[in-house]
């Protein structure tokens, strides 16, 4: 069966790796535009209606099967052009900062989705347009969220530090030991500097989605119909997180539910959210396989050729495998490995993957004490002798280091919310058509002005 272009969507901020915010919908074909309009004003951009028709169409394809949980057409129409807005934004940002993505890049991009989707990049054209879709918009597509991704590196590269006290009270605190979660949330967010009438609109919002719950409307449903988080569209669905990497302002909210449990509105320094929790998992030991091994490297050189480096690899391995010569003397006299070298090639103990794949993979077709024929890297012919394994807990080691990693995720997403919250206040945004405002806003409007 083909698979709809939907589902293409749906791989490209997994394949691409790019962040919530980045993943968009298809822009708007190539064709008749003589009936088109503008919609929406964004700095120096436009949206067309066409582009917004387009995405609004994608998203109902990826709610194909359950429409159900899809808003009225007016809130998912509005629902969409902030998504476009926002990107827009941001595309338009990157540009002013001289990023840029090349053809190259693109293609590299492509190649993943088409992977992810079980395709060759040609396959992928074809499911593309035969859902009648142009192929250069896709690519224009992909081409946007990788800006996205590099406006977002650029931005918290210098404002995200991670220290080893940060880490050592994270381990220390309870809510470390208390496994993962799996949450959905709804976010009713506030602009910068925002007023009394903008909060009193962004709290009537949240009650609005609250009582919906209550009467029974589906979490993924209300979140669409009234987050306008990142996620949205989505369901507003985090995926699983571990407790350390959820703000503590709703740390210990989280830690008192029960699956299924929701929470009221809660205040946090961008709005108001609502949690959800949908499952929890508690943590377990980190047990791995570890291998001891060592190697010889031989590196081509000015003074020795691609070629002559190989034939000097066979000559080794000939003399380690057939004469029985020592390898830790070879190793000392001839591997270019300066990690390694002096200790007579020893790579100590580690974990399959810590030297690369074509080490990784080699490792795992040996015995102990087998040496591998000389294969070649892009640093240069080896030839490695696995010399033992073992089972390790290394559940400290990695859960400093996922640690750190949950500390740099959280402080990169408050980082990049608040960029796009400023971004977004600051920037020229005028909506031409009256039905696509969103009245919440119409409200708060009126009450400054008032």
């Amino acid at each position: 069966m083909k698979q709809p272009f939907a589902i293409l969507l749906l791989a490209v901020a997994t394949a691409t790796a790019l962040p919530a915010q980045a993943q968009l919908l298809p822009q708007a074909q190539q064709g008749d535009q003589s009936l088109d309009r503008i919609v929406a004003v964004v700095d120096e951009g436009v949206i067309l209606q066409s582009e917004l028709n387009e995405a609004v169409r994608s998203v109902q394809q990826q709610y194909a099967s359950n429409p159900g949980q899809l808003p009225p057409m007016d809130v998912l129409r509005r629902q969409v052009l902030d998504r476009l807005i926002l990107m827009k934004l941001q595309v338009q940002r990157a540009d002013d900062q001289g990023v840029r993505v090349s053809d190259a890049d693109v293609d590299q991009a492509v190649n993943a989705v088409a992977q992810q989707n079980h395709m060759t990049p040609e396959q992928l054209r074809a499911a593309v347009e035969a859902d009648g879709n142009s192929f250069a918009a896709f690519r224009r597509q992909l081409s946007d969220q990788l800006v996205a991704q590099r406006l977002h590196d650029s931005v918290i590269r210098d404002q995200v530090s991670i220290t080893d006290s940060e880490i050592n009270n994270m381990l220390a605190s309870p809510s470390y030991k208390a496994g993962e979660v799996h949450l959905a949330h709804i976010q009713i967010s506030l602009p910068a500097g925002a007023s009394a009438a903008d909060i009193k609109a962004a709290q009537d919002k949240a009650t609005q989605a609250t009582d919906a719950i209550k009467g029974g409307m589906d979490f993924h449903a209300a979140a669409i119909r009234y987050s306008d988080g990142q996620d949205a569209l989505d369901g507003g669905d985090l995926g699983w997180r571990r407790m350390d990497e959820i703000p503590p302002a709703f740390a210990d909210a989280v830690g008192t539910m029960k699956p299924g449990d929701v929470t009221p509105a809660l205040r946090g320094p961008t709005g108001f959210h609502i949690l959800k929790l949908i499952e929890q998992r508690q943590p377990s030991r980190q047990v791995v396989q570890e291998y001891h091994a060592r190697q010889i490297l031989i590196r081509p050189s000015e003074l020795l050729t691609p070629e002559q480096a190989h034939q000097k690899a066979e000559d080794l391995y000939n003399r380690i495998v057939n004469k029985h010569e020592d390898f830790a003397k070879l190793a000392k006299e001839n591997s270019k490995d300066d990690t390694t070298a002096n200790n007579g090639g020893d790579m100590g103990w580690f974990m399959q993957n810590d030297w690369g794949s074509n080490i990784a993979q080699h490792l795992a077709d040996l015995k102990d004490d087998q040496v591998a024929p000389p294969f070649q890297s892009e640093a240069g012919w080896h030839i490695l002798e696995r010399l033992g394994t073992r089972q390790s807990d290394r559940t400290d080691e990695l859960e400093r280091a996922q640690a750190r990693q949950a500390i740099g995720n959280r402080k990169a997403e408050q980082v990049y919310d608040d960029y796009l919250r400023e971004m977004r206040s600051s920037a020229y945004v005028n909506i031409l058509v009256p039905e696509l405002r969103d009245p919440n806003e119409q409200q708060a409007q009126g009450a400054k002005s008032s």
